[in-house]
């Protein structure tokens, strides 16, 4: 039993050391294999558990993130009721954040794109994922990989599911300065993103 853990903590090092972010890595909990995150929002806080045996390189990314400060003060800027709720990337002034460089593409690992779970927003190009992820509001099996690149989960809400229920249903419209549809018309801020102690 020892040997195993010894591997397996060996194993999860290596992935964050090979992680292509920075070298900040080296501070984000590299043996906890289910690291918690609160995410304190205008609206209420949500804990989300992420899964670094599916998508280590995606928590990594995601962690290295939340660890730097650099999702807090940003925004939720795109709801579609019955879809997503998409945010990390703006401030409230809609002012794009500082990017590291985009990750590869973990939409193979198995985890679906149902409702309650986390994953990375991308681009049209597969490896194109950054710092925007969304939550699924709903069962979007259309998000999943099979023969095309689907959007990487790497995580699940485990707590405040009533506040992101909330959140999926607030009034949305087009932003006339970012030539944006589904914004919503008050602004849904991630107030703070907290890496939780391990338990």
């Amino acid at each position: 039993m020892k040997n195993i853990l010894i591997t397996a903590t060996f194993f999860f090092t290596l992935m964050l050391f090979n992680t292509p972010i920075n070298a900040n890595n080296i501070a984000i909990d590299p043996t906890n294999i289910f690291p918690k995150v609160k995410l304190e929002t205008s609206m209420g806080i949500i804990i989300v558990e992420l899964d670094r045996v599916k998508a280590p390189i995606t928590v990594n990314n995601f962690l290295t993130y939340v660890i730097t400060g650099e999702y807090n003060n940003t925004i939720f800027h795109r709801i579609i009721e019955n879809f997503i709720v998409q945010g990390g990337g703006y401030d409230a002034d809609f002012t794009p954040k500082k990017r590291n460089v985009d990750i590869s593409n973990e939409s193979g690992n198995g985890l679906k794109n149902v409702i309650g779970t986390l994953a990375m927003a991308r681009g049209n190009s597969p490896h194109t994922a950054n710092r925007q992820f969304f939550f699924n509001i709903h069962d979007n099996a259309n998000l999943d990989s099979g023969r095309h690149w689907g959007y990487a989960v790497f995580g699940a809400i485990i707590e405040g599911e009533k506040v992101l229920e909330a959140m999926s249903q607030v009034t949305t419209d087009y932003n006339e300065k970012m030539s944006w549809e589904d914004v919503p018309l008050k602004p849904i801020m991630l107030i703070k993103a907290t890496l939780l102690s391990a338990e």
